[in-house]
């Protein structure tokens, strides 16, 4: 069987961007981030206990945390460093990533053609309503939506856990705990 991935998006589960723009989440650090072609600064939430958290649940489950979020690349320079997370593969988009077509999320193409037969539980804000009947037509696919104004939380990731440890295959340590 393939190695199993967790895929991130940023905006949204990482970066709960629809919070009240006064209000920061519990947890959350601003950051002022400049990515390639913008010319003015971004501001970016993030949750450092984050990184240790996915780096636990991978190791968990012997899976693969790999970036599926339109920042593409340089999500391994702007974000996984404030996480703690090591340069992660990343799914090319091709800059669409963003275009939902025909009730699928822009992503889909990608992604379907990025995992193959890898069983994949795919962590973002955006699904669409056709986004169930593609992960059901795919073995070992789940769909984690997260709520972009409150960010990844705890029951988010013990749902990935519990679902590739189910996929054929027994966690290694015990889940992620919330300090």
């Amino acid at each position: 069987m393939p190695r199993p991935a967790i895929l991130l998006d940023v905006d949204g589960p990482l970066n709960p961007f629809l919070a009240k723009p006064t209000r920061r989440p519990a947890g959350y650090t601003t950051h002022r981030i400049t990515p390639f072609g913008f010319f003015r600064p971004l501001r970016v939430w993030l949750d450092p206990s984050h990184g240790p958290w996915l780096l636990s649940l991978a190791a968990t489950v012997d899976a693969d945390l790999v970036w599926a979020t339109t920042w593409e690349r340089e999500a391994n320079e702007f974000i996984g460093p404030r996480l703690g997370l090591p340069e992660l593969e990343w799914v090319d988009f091709g800059g669409r990533g963003s275009d939902h077509a025909d009730g699928l999320h822009g992503k889909v193409p990608a992604i379907t053609e990025w995992a193959g037969t890898r069983p994949i539980a795919w962590l973002d804000d955006e699904f669409q309503r056709r986004d169930t009947e593609w992960a059901a037509a795919r073995p070992d696919t789940l769909l984690v939506p997260v709520d972009p104004r409150k960010g990844l939380g705890i029951d988010h990731l013990e749902r990935v856990r519990a679902f590739l440890a189910g996929a054929g295959r027994s966690p290694r340590t015990p889940a992620p705990a919330r300090p």
